[in-house]
């Protein structure tokens, strides 16, 4: 049985253990998976804001909040620890400038974000553990 993790593929043997094969792709990965599940979500959350908004708040969440599966997709593919930590880091930036947006869009009277904020909680847990998964020997 395959498992996908935040780092990768878990294989699970019929006694139970499991061994860490590592992602072939950033598909692989479960941190990016809810990433680009978060994305999906903030753009339906993003369809109801007024059109006046079209190049401004609108255009910024969603750039901001494709940026986070974009950035982590990038740093899968680098080679060195710091070049992949740089990613997670420039990942967790745009999720951080997506969480003032929502709350902008909030006070604007454009929306409830409540059902966002415990994927884009999710997503942060995530891409920390991956980073620091990163600069552990092994991972």
């Amino acid at each position: 049985m395959k498992i996908v993790t935040n780092l990768g593929v878990r294989s699970q043997d019929s006694g139970g253990r499991s061994e860490r094969a590592p992602a072939r792709t950033f598909e692989d990965l479960i941190v990016w998976q809810k990433a680009h599940a978060w994305v999906l979500a903030t753009y339906r959350f993003s369809e109801a804001f007024p059109s006046k908004e079209v190049y401004a708040l609108t255009s910024q969440l969603r750039r901001a909040a494709i940026s986070v599966p974009a950035n982590i997709a990038e740093g899968f593919k680098k080679s060195g620890v710091a070049d992949k930590r740089r990613f997670m880091n420039i990942a967790q930036g745009s999720l951080e400038e997506c969480r003032y947006y929502l709350i902008l869009a909030r006070d604007l009277g454009y929306g409830d974000f409540t059902e966002l904020m415990p994927q884009l909680e999710e997503v942060s847990r995530l891409l920390n553990a991956y980073a620091r998964a990163i600069e552990t020997p092994g991972s």
